[in-house]
């Protein structure tokens, strides 16, 4: 299991001071297709919950916990590993907020 950045997320950056495995990932602002929501690699991600009490606008949910309005968000974040920029060398404080 996974978790999930929905697109409640507002870009703080919290929850990636806090991942244990450096599995969370902001998408470059700017980008029109990635640039709105911080990213959670599904495959790297070891579900320690770690993320979801330090995320301000709780935007993180366990995969299972996931609300149906929100299901869309499970695929855009594996989307963002497999087929979008995935991993990059950013500046956090530059990519937080919206």
């Amino acid at each position: 299991m996974t978790h999930v950045i929905t697109a409640l997320c507002t870009r703080e950056g919290d929850c990636v001071e806090v991942c244990p495995v450096d599995c969370i990932v902001p998408g470059e602002k700017g980008d029109e297709t990635w640039g709105d929501l911080f990213f959670i690699d599904p495959d790297t991600c070891i579900d320690c919950g770690a993320c979801v009490p330090v995320c301000p606008p709780e935007a993180i949910f366990p995969e299972e916990d996931l609300p149906d309005e929100y299901e869309a968000d499970t695929a855009r974040n594996a989307a963002f590993f497999t087929d979008g920029p995935g991993y990059w060398d950013y500046d956090l404080d530059e990519q937080r907020g919206e």
